[in-house]
């Protein structure tokens, strides 16, 4: 009798709760993965500083009309337009022309032009790091250019185009390097090259490659959402060559672009599939796991509960002001 009492108190009575709750099954690798994956697109100002020296050249100033640019050694062939396409001209020497040469003066000139940048990214996220690339379409203005060396003497040289879009395709990497609260500060660099379109003479243009550095500043506005400002510091430039002469032209175009815009990553579960669900939450249907079909993507989203209407009624508007809201 004893050992049956004894048999009865070692049974355990606790409700099994495996036949009430299920375990969650969470997102495949394959949308864990696409999870890491996040799509920037972004537009802003840019400050182009052109800049050229004439280094092996010398400048021909009439007493009305553009610098001339020419070979000492072949002084009665000129060009014109050493910018974007070269223009060759035949000088005609006079008294009056004001002559300058690189071998006595440091000769060239420059401006500062505004752009318009329009970009977008694909970057892949682990951790503290991203590595990714992107494309971007640089509307870029073209200002008169003045004279480096006695600009009094020397009038503006005026290029031929007045506008121009600059395409640049590079690779991006990053680090992020500080988070307080919903913002995340990463230093990045970009590194590509560019094509300057159809109005310059790309047979006697050497490009180079172009590297930007920058510093993105986000802000989260949910799990996959943020928004983000990025300044940036761009070194380019291009060899014009001139084959007569046996030289060539460095142009720099050096930048200084303020980028705004947001990313948007992949989410790693997938929406609901109840149309009449208003679940706000992360939550089950059966043993696997959605996303809520309520919560707007621009909102951070408490792990515990849904976040569209964080305030209640009883304390908005008139009611805020009462000392007993009820």
């Amino acid at each position: 009798m004893a050992q049956r009492k004894d048999k009865e108190k070692d049974q355990d009575y606790s409700i099994p709760l495996d036949r009430f709750y299920v375990d969650r099954e969470g997102p495949s690798w394959i949308r864990i993965m696409l999870s890491k994956v996040n799509f920037g697109l972004s537009t802003g100002y840019g400050r182009t500083t052109f800049r050229h020296e004439l280094t092996g050249f010398s400048l021909s100033q009439p007493t009305s009309g553009q610098p001339l640019l020419f070979n000492p050694a072949t002084p009665a062939v000129g060009y014109n337009n050493w910018f974007n396409q070269l223009t060759p001209v035949t000088i005609t020497p006079s008294p009056s022309d004001y002559i300058v040469s690189s071998d006595t003066a440091s000769i060239g000139f420059r401006n500062r032009s505004f752009q318009i940048p329009v970009r977008a990214t694909l970057h892949v996220e682990v951790g503290k790091f991203r590595i990714g690339g992107g494309y971007s379409l640089d509307f870029t203005r073209v200002g008169d250019f003045e004279s480096i060396y006695d600009p009094e003497n020397i009038s503006n040289f005026v290029p031929d185009i007045e506008s121009f879009t600059l395409r640049k395709y590079f690779l991006l990497a990053g680090v992020s390097v500080y988070r307080y609260d919903n913002y995340l500060l990463t230093a990045d660099i970009n590194l590509g090259g560019y094509g300057l379109g159809n109005k310059f003479d790309n047979t006697i243009i050497d490009r180079g490659m172009f590297f930007n550095l920058g510093a993105t500043l986000e802000r989260d506005m949910s799990e996959y959402f943020r928004l983000f400002i990025r300044p940036s510091y761009e070194i380019k430039g291009y060899d014009l060559t001139i084959a007569e002469a046996g030289r060539s032209i460095r142009h720099q175009m050096n930048a200084f672009n303020l980028h705004v815009g947001a990313t948007y990553r992949i989410p790693e579960l997938r929406k609901c599939f109840i149309p009449e669900c208003r679940a706000q939450i992360n939550h089950a249907h059966g043993n696997r796991e959605y996303r809520s079909r309520v919560h707007p993507i621009y909102k951070k989203q408490n792990p515990h509960y849904g976040e569209n209407y964080p305030n209640l009624i009883k304390y908005k508007g008139k009611n805020k002001r009462k000392l007993n809201p009820y």
